[in-house]
């Protein structure tokens, strides 16, 4: 692989470890929501209990997709370490900066990603 020379990994690092750092931080706040829903029915009604459990799988989707976004931005920093960021993972090519810059955890190309 060649070395790109308009890369500023340091600056790519530094924005994954930000975004890292900020899903964390959302994970132990909504710890709460994802908490088992209470089944006594004489401190909360039936269809607030439903309401808590909808509640409840919605914060669990969330995060899943959470967990899913920290493992691109691990996937990206061992990238980094390993000298291959900014390389499509598929072809090899050099991923478009405007891409990275949207997002720096992209692991294709666009064209990768569109097949």
């Amino acid at each position: 692989m060649t070395d790109r020379r308009d890369l500023d990994i340091k600056a790519y690092r530094q924005k994954l470890m930000s975004l890292k750092t900020e899903l964390q931080e959302l994970e132990a706040e909504s710890k709460e929501g994802r908490l088992p829903v209470e089944l006594d029915q004489t401190k909360v009604g039936r269809l607030s209990r439903m309401d808590a459990m909808q509640g409840q799988a919605m914060a669990l989707a969330v995060e899943e997709r959470r967990k899913i976004e920290l493992q691109r931005i691990d996937a990206a920093l061992m990238r980094i370490e390993q000298g291959d960021f900014g390389y499509c993972v598929r072809c090899d090519e050099e991923i478009a900066l405007k891409r990275l810059e949207l997002d720096p955890a992209a692991p294709t190309c666009i064209e990768c990603a569109e097949t």
